[in-house]
């Protein structure tokens, strides 16, 4: 076989390889609507793990093709996004700041605890879907756990409406989405972190100057001297 005729077998078995499916897919700035709610009265920090700016996911569906999703900051962003929208006062704290340096009611720590998701030669349909597990964890202004949430988000997309990068792009950013709709409707019950600021307010109220003896008014004429004038 002459080199140039091996040379063109091997481009077109490499070809070959690329287009039996696979993909790196990477996550750029998703967002929410804006949610039509009223902001609790609180002063929240959130502080993140590193893994929120650098989440990469990667999956060797078995013998067939190698998948990979790199989430990158959209975690950030889209947290950031959601509890701006959620609180009066929110601020987002380096991790070696010391919350109880801060004058805060709470301080909020999400995690991710799991991804996954199927494309289509798994499910044998035409969907690609997302499943990730966050985790919620508040301290109150003391440094004190007071919840630790578990959240399960789902997303769905079929690759006839979009392509296959697409349409894996968009099922994470639907299950983030639907992460948002879940803390937005049930943080409060799930949580109690609406309750942090009485709590605060209460830690920081001075005690009362504690009241006197009570003095003794009685008259005490009894004892007083005589009256020698007369």
């Amino acid at each position: 076989m002459s080199i140039w005729l091996r040379t063109a077998v091997l481009a077109a078995a490499a070809s070959s390889v690329v287009g039996c499916g696979g993909a790196r897919v990477t996550l750029h700035d998703p967002t929410i609507p804006e949610p039509l709610i009223d902001r609790l009265p609180l002063s929240v920090a959130v502080r993140y793990p590193p893994v929120f700016d650098n989440f990469v996911h990667e999956e060797q569906i078995i013998g067939k093709e190698k998948w990979s999703i790199d989430l990158g900051r959209s975690n950030r962003l889209l947290f950031t996004q959601l509890f701006g929208s959620m609180f009066s006062d929110f601020n987002v704290i380096a991790g070696d700041t010391d919350p109880k340096d801060l004058p805060i009611d709470a301080l909020i720590e999400p995690s991710i605890d799991a991804f996954e998701f199927s494309v289509p030669s798994q499910s044998q349909t035409d969907d690609f879907a997302v499943w990730i597990r966050y985790r919620i964890k508040i301290f109150d202004a003391s440094g004190t756990q007071i919840a630790n949430w578990p959240i399960a988000a789902y997303g769905k997309s079929q690759a006839t409406t979009f392509g296959g990068d697409e349409a894996l792009r968009r099922a994470a950013v639907l299950a983030m989405r639907d992460a948002a709709a879940l803390i937005i409707l049930q943080m409060d019950k799930a949580t109690g972190i609406s309750k942090l600021r009485e709590a605060r307010a209460q830690r920081e109220t001075p005690p009362s100057p504690a009241l006197p003896e009570e003095v003794n008014l009685q008259t005490t004429a009894a004892e007083e001297p005589p009256d020698d004038t007369d």
